[in-house]
């Protein structure tokens, strides 16, 4: 049997996924996550899982997407940790350094300077260095243009992005940050966890993504995609459709 609560801490951008009273025996038909198990109750909707992946039924029933126009990129300054970051994330943002020095704050060069791109938060998860208790080093504010012609003054952007986007390094940015507001937890044995993560700071996110009818799974498909694979994407594609459907007739 399984049994599975999924909650998240909420001090800010280091925010994961956490798993409290998870045991985990028996891959036999009786096991609810033998296939997709889902009480179609919007109030209590069950995990599902999809390959080796347990999801938040939130992450398809709940509405998302960003708006840079009004919250600016607060998301890599709020919090009080840097982004979660893997031992090949960090070896990566080491090689891009060189090309993202130029656009970073004199602050930000002093913090990597003394403690490197990364350093092991209270809970000691390696994360992106910070300034000042709350920006992430690597954020870049400069004026946006959005593809309605709206121009967004003195926007937070992430500068390891940017550089990327200009051709100048091979790595675009942590997938915590493409992720956001997705986390992931790494329970072992093959078998990761994702979740919804709710934050004030994203009120007018969600609130676009209302207006527009965007699941998180749909505003999120590239980062998914880069992070479970195409293959794994679709199915979730599809067992999304299913339990919207049986939402709607519940």
């Amino acid at each position: 049997m399984v049994a599975l609560q999924v909650g998240v801490r909420t001090s800010g951008r280091a925010d994961r996924l956490q798993v409290d009273n998870l045991s985990v025996g028996g891959n036999g038909a009786d096991s609810p996550f033998s296939s997709y198990h889902v009480k179609m109750n919007q109030d209590e909707l069950h995990i599902l899982q999809v390959g080796d992946v347990l999801v938040s039924p939130d992450i398809i029933t709940e509405k998302f997407c960003c708006d840079l126009a009004k919250c600016k990129g607060k998301c890599c300054i709020e919090g009080d940790a840097g982004a979660p970051v893997t031992l090949e994330e960090i070896g990566a943002i080491e090689d891009s350094l060189d090309a993202v020095w130029p656009r970073m704050g004199a602050s930000a060069q002093a913090v990597v300077d003394r403690q490197g791109v990364a350093y092991a938060d209270r809970d000691g998860d390696l994360v992106t260095s910070i300034v000042g208790g709350r920006d992430c080093v690597f954020t870049e504010y400069k004026d946006l243009t959005l593809d309605d012609g709206t121009v967004v003054r003195d926007c937070c952007l992430c500068a390891l992005e940017c550089a990327f986007r200009e051709g100048r390094t091979a790595f675009v940015k942590p997938i915590s940050c493409a992720l956001y507001p997705i986390r992931v937890k790494e329970f072992g044995h093959g078998l990761t966890g994702i979740n919804y993560h709710r934050w004030d700071i994203c009120k007018d996110a969600v609130a676009r993504g209302r207006a527009i009818g965007m699941p998180v799974y749909k505003f999120l498909a590239g980062p998914l995609k880069r992070r479970f694979g195409e293959a794994w994407y679709k199915e979730l594609c599809e067992v999304a459709e299913e339990v919207l459907k049986q939402t709607a007739d519940a």
